[in-house]
């Protein structure tokens, strides 16, 4: 789930640094927002996903997140390929959304 999480972060700071924007911290949902802030629609599905993604940032990358036992204790197989597919689609629509900037820059 952290792989997912990151993944998405750094797909969002791609196109931001692409475009000559700084690309500071986590937060998958505030890059989304700051991508959404230079007038390029990020759907609101993608943000509600990335909020998800967020949630899994601190507690599975830390082992002393939880005050008893391990993160793996408190994720499931569900949880995991639910990340992956949130990633999954949030990568889509970063590589559909450069391409079609590349395509207005060429134009």
């Amino acid at each position: 789930m952290l792989q997912a999480h990151q993944a998405a972060e750094f797909a969002a700071k791609a196109i931001l640094r692409g475009l000559g924007t700084p690309a500071y911290g986590h937060s998958v949902y505030r890059l989304l927002e700051t991508i959404s802030n230079l007038n390029i629609e990020v759907p609101d599905e993608l943000i509600a996903l990335a909020r998800t993604l967020d949630q899994y940032y601190i507690p599975t990358r830390y082992p002393n997140a939880w005050t008893e036992g391990s993160p793996y204790e408190y994720y499931t197989y569900e949880n995991a390929r639910q990340a992956i597919e949130y990633c999954s689609r949030i990568l889509s629509w970063v590589n559909e959304t450069w391409s079609a900037l590349s395509r207005e820059e060429n134009n």
